[in-house]
Parts: C-alpha cells; sequence; structure tokens
C-alpha cells in the first residue's frame, strides 16, 4: 500500500518559493523606501523655503520699513488728544460769580468710519433734530478728513443718549461753556465769548489774554471705535485762565437794570443807560443799558443790542455841565459862591443864536444859576472867562479825553479847541452845547465835585485803599465844596430836580435836557433826559448817572424823566450798601 500524498489534517504545508520570486521582493523593498525618503526630502525642502520666506520678510519688515510701519500704526492707534482748559471766574466784589465755565460736550465724526453704518444715522440725526441727508450732506465734501463737528455744546442728556448708541465713527469731546448768572443785567458790562470760549465784548473782551485757558496735550492709544485704552503721555499740562473780581457789585446792577426797564417802558423811550461810580475812589460799581440782550442764549444776541451805550455813545450834555461852567469861573477868581449874575428877562441873543430861560429870574446869584438851571446865567458866565481857562476846566475833568476804563469801545467825546471858538461857541458852551461827552465821563467827572476837587482814576477792580497819586485836581477843595452846596439845592425846594430827592439824605445833582442834533439841525421833538447825582452830601459815597433816550409825550425833561429813575437807583443803592443817612 503506498503512503498518502496529502498532508495530515491541521499540520501546515510547505510551499518552497522560486529562487525568481525570492529576488523579485528583495528589491521591492529598498524601491519603496527610496521614494518615501524623497518625498521626505521634498517636504522638508518646502517647509524649509516657507520658514525661511516668512524669516526673510519679516527681517525685511522689521529692519527695513520699521519706520514707516511704526508711523502706520502709530497713525492708526495713538492719537494727540487736547486737554481743555476752562475759562477764569469772573467774580464781583461781594465774591458772587459774575461768569463762570461749565464743562459740556460736542459730537463730532471721522467721516471715513461712519459712512460704513448707514443704517445708524437715523437714530444719531433723529437726537439732533436733523435727518441722515444732513449728516450725508455734511460729510460728501469732507470724506478724507478725519474730524468733522456734528454739534457743539450738547445738553447732558443728549450727550448720554448719543454715547449709547456707541456707532463706530462719532464721538463725544469735553468742552467748556460759559456761563452768566445774572444775564441780561451784567452784559453790557460783562460781554460774552463765542462758542471756542474767547472773549467778544465787554470784560471778556478787555480781559480775554488773562482770563483764557491754555489746552494741554496727551498722546493716547485709542481703539477703532475711538475709545481710549491707555496713556501713552502727557507732554502739556492743561493751564486754567485767571480769575478775576470786578468792581462790580452785582446787587447795585441789578437795581439799576430794574429801574432803566420801567423807564423805557413808562415813557416808551428808545432806550436808556444808567452807571454808578464809587464817588471816593473811582471804581465802577454799576454800568447798565437797555435794552439788554441775554448772553446765555446765542439766539437772543441782537446785534443791535451788543452796544455799551454808557461807554461808546456820545451826546450834547446840556444843562448836566453847568457846575463845571461854575468851577471855572470860581476857579478864575472872577466869581465868588455869593457873586451875581444878571439874567435880565431870561433872554440873551447872541447873532443869529437865541438863547432863553424857563422864566425870567432877573439877578440871581451863581448858585441860583443852577439851581433854575438858567441858560442865560451860565453863558454869560462862560463869555467872561477866557477860552483857554474854560476849556482847560473841562479838559481836566475829563472832557475830551478817553476814560481809561478799561474797557472795549470807550470813546474821548470832542471837546473843541478853544482857538476854534468864537462868541456863540463860547456862549453855548457854558450850558452843555458844542461838545459832546459819553456817560460815563459825566459820571466820572462829577467824582471831582464829590471828592474836593480830585478826580480819582476809573478802576474796573475793587481797591484795597483809594490811590490820590493816579488823580487829577481838577479845582481847589472849597470851590468843589461849594458846588456840592449848590446841587444840594438843585434837588430842594423850588429846584429843577426836585423828583431826585432820597428819603433820610441829603442828594446833589443836576438835571439836563438836550435836543438832539440831526442831519445838521437840533429837533424839536426828539431829546435826552439827563441826572447826574451825588449822595449823600454831608459824605458823598455814591455817584450815578442817568440818560433816556427819546422818551415819549410830554414829559421828557431831565427832571421828569431821569430825576425820578435816579432817585429810585440811589434809594436802593444807598440802602443795600447801609449808608447811614444825613443829619438832616
Amino acid at each position: 500500500m503506498k503512503p498518502s500524498l496529502r498532508p495530515r489534517s491541521g499540520a501546515p504545508s510547505k510551499v518552497r518559493s522560486s529562487p525568481t520570486s525570492r529576488n523579485t521582493q528583495r528589491h521591492a523593498a529598498p524601491d519603496l523606501l527610496e521614494i518615501v525618503a524623497q518625498r521626505q526630502r521634498w517636504i522638508l525642502i518646502l517647509f524649509s523655503l516657507c520658514i525661511f520666506a516668512l524669516v526673510s520678510r519679516a527681517v525685511y519688515l522689521q529692519v527695513m520699513h520699521r519706520e514707516f510701519l511704526q508711523a502706520q500704526a502709530n497713525a492708526r492707534l495713538l492719537r494727540d488728544v487736547d486737554l481743555p482748559a476752562h475759562r477764569g471766574m469772573l467774580l464781583d466784589r461781594n465774591a458772587q460769580p459774575l461768569a463762570v465755565s461749565v464743562p459740556v460736550d460736542s459730537v463730532w465724526i471721522n467721516p471715513q468710519l461712519l459712512i460704513k453704518s448707514p443704517t445708524q444715522w437715523a437714530d444719531l440725526m433723529a437726537l439732533l433734530g436733523q435727518t441722515p441727508a444732513d449728516l450725508k450732506a455734511l460729510m460728501k465734501p469732507r470724506m478724507q478728513r478725519e474730524f468733522i463737528y456734528l454739534k457743539r455744546h450738547i445738553a447732558p442728556s443728549l450727550s448720554a443718549q448719543i454715547s449709547a448708541l456707541d456707532i463706530p465713527g462719532v464721538y463725544l469731546q469735553k468742552e467748556y461753556r460759559r456761563y452768566y448768572p445774572a444775564a441780561h443785567v451784567t452784559a453790557h458790562l460783562l460781554g460774552f465769548t463765542n462758542i471756542d470760549d474767547a472773549g467778544q465784548e465787554g470784560v471778556e473782551l478787555a480781559l480775554n489774554a488773562r482770563l483764557q485757558g491754555h489746552s494741554g496735550k496727551r498722546r493716547v492709544i485709542q481703539d477703532r471705535k475711538g475709545h481710549t485704552i491707555a496713556l501713552v503721555e502727557q507732554f502739556k499740562t492743561a493751564r486754567p485762565g485767571e480769575d478775576i473780581t470786578l468792581s462790580l457789585d452785582r446787587r447795585l446792577a441789578s437795581i439799576a437794570h430794574q429801574a432803566l426797564a420801567h423807564t423805557v417802558k413808562d415813557f416808551h423811550a428808545k432806550a436808556a443807560a444808567a452807571v454808578i461810580l464809587d464817588a471816593r475812589s473811582g471804581e465802577i460799581l454799576s454800568l447798565n443799558s437797555i435794552p439788554s440782550y441775554n448772553p446765555n442764549d446765542r439766539s437772543d444776541r441782537n446785534s443791535t443790542h451788543y452796544r455799551n451805550r454808557v461807554v461808546t455813545d456820545v451826546f450834547e450834555p446840556g444843562s448836566t455841565l453847568k457846575p463845571f461852567t461854575i468851577a471855572a469861573a470860581l476857579e478864575s477868581g472872577q466869581y465868588t459862591a455869593s457873586s451875581l449874575i444878571n439874567t435880565g428877562r431870561g433872554h440873551l441873543k447872541i447873532g443869529g443864536f437865541s438863547i432863553d430861560d424857563a422864566a425870567a429870574y432877573g439877578r440871581i446869584s451863581i448858585g441860583k444859576v443852577l439851581k433854575k438851571s438858567s441858560n442865560v446865567g451860565a453863558a454869560k458866565i462862560a463869555l467872561s472867562l477866557t477860552p483857554e481857562h474854560f476849556w482847560n476846566t473841562l479838559y481836566y475833568a475829563g472832557f475830551g479825553r478817553v476814560p481809561d476804563s478799561g474797557l472795549p469801545g470807550e470813546v474821548s467825546g470832542h471837546l473843541p479847541y478853544y482857538t476854534d471858538w468864537g462868541r456863540t461857541r463860547r456862549a453855548s458852551m457854558g450850558f452843555g452845547y458844542g461838545l459832546s461827552v459819553s456817560l460815563l465821563q459825566l459820571a466820572h467827572a462829577y467824582t471831582a465835585i464829590a471828592n474836593h476837587g480830585l478826580l480819582p482814576a476809573l478802576s474796573l477792580y475793587p481797591l484795597d485803599k483809594i490811590d490820590t497819586a493816579n488823580s487829577v485836581k481838577v479845582m481847589q477843595a472849597q470851590h468843589a465844596d461849594a458846588i456840592l452846596n449848590m446841587l444840594d439845592t438843585v434837588v430842594g425846594k423850588g429846584g429843577t430836580g426836585r423828583q431826585a430827592a432820597v428819603a433820610g439824605f441829603r442828594v446833589a445833582g443836576k438835571t439836563g435836557t438836550a435836543r438832539k442834533f440831526i442831519q445838521g439841525r437840533y429837533t424839536e421833538d426828539r431829546h435826552l433826559s439827563l441826572f447826574v447825582g451825588i449822595a449823600p452830601v454831608s459824605d458823598p459815597r455814591l455817584v450815578v448817572a442817568v440818560m433816556v433816550d427819546e422818551p415819549q409825550g410830554k414829559q421828557y425833561y431831565g427832571g421828569q424823566v431821569a430825576a425820578p429813575v435816579f432817585s429810585e437807583i440811589m434809594r436802593k443803592a444807598l440802602r443795600v450798601l447801609n449808608v447811614m443817612p444825613d443829619a438832616l
């Protein structure tokens, strides 16, 4: 029996490969390894090239273009930001605020950023009371800019609403806005500032260099929405303006403003003005004009109301000049306080010029020339004096010279030189025609009568002591005192200024009624009503001058219109200042 050739179940079979098969397998393995190795080399080379390119680019940018790239980064992230400085305060002599700068926000935009979010324009412009079309019209010609004001000085509530919108390209900037607590009352003395807080009128303009703050600067990093992330450096410190105390008394200014406003209304006058001076020091305590304006409301700023009539308007002073005619007479040595003047029947004709009195006073004292306001008596006195002497008295009293108060727009008026005076001019000068003065000049001149013949320099600042070194001697003390007593009779019984009286006080003053000179002639129906007075006579403290321009109706004389205003202002002012009454 032949043995079986099939393998037993479960035993492995052995198959022998041929020599050719073994050689093929031996060569295939090295080829595959070579391919893998080559691929690895190429990948390594590729990665190496990429790394080299990146490193080269980084070196190129960091080394070759570092300054350029740094500048570009700074332009996008770094900003030089202004630090606003507030304007100095104005205070009255009692430290009451007259003008303060309060912080407010202004809205500005970067059109290059805002243009990307048109869907939010409607919400923004609705808050500002405008339309998206208005915004588009604003931005279109200014797209190359990065800063455009959208609205200046907005209310805090509006500022919060705009901030809540968080619109890219819309920003708030801190600024300052001027606020005047007394508004209309102090408008003409203080003036106002423009939207950039620079003085435009009055004290704000005159003292702008001292009041104006100097803004600072700092460099900050901002995000894409303009929010400050970090402070880099502060290279200029903000310096606020100087706080300045003025001689003004806000209480007296309010008294004068109310009195003038009532008079303009009652007499349907074109305008009115008043000034209150300290009789001894020349300090300006109040200065008011009607019509006035509200400096806090830019829409209320009517340019015709800006004019400070006290310092800019000139007029012929009329009879309010007569005390200085008497002063010139006494200083000449030709007259004494008891000298008599023959006014005759109250009529004097010089060439074609006629001078008349209200009545025939006959032979009267020079004191009564003032009491009755005799034009004839004043003209005769003026004609008896040398023109040079009379001119000198008026000039040293401040007429024809700038008052030098420091207020913008103040004028010198017009005092013709004495060599140009003819006989008619000399006579008319005696009762206040032929020259022009401002109300401030007129009030200032009366301080010489109140101050024993010395004319103190005007001051916008409160003085610790009276500086007599800068005073001008206008007349001898005994002559000034004599004229003061004569003016006391003007306000007494039988005088033209009876309505200027103040209960409990002796008042010295002079009425004036001047016809206005328009288009080469004196009008018959357009007048200036004037009164200038001093109180108390026993120890003069205040000089008050009042002018009412073109009062309407039958009452237009200074004693009827301006004297009652003076009385109201003086009475209340003396009470506020706690001035003791005269020993009557």
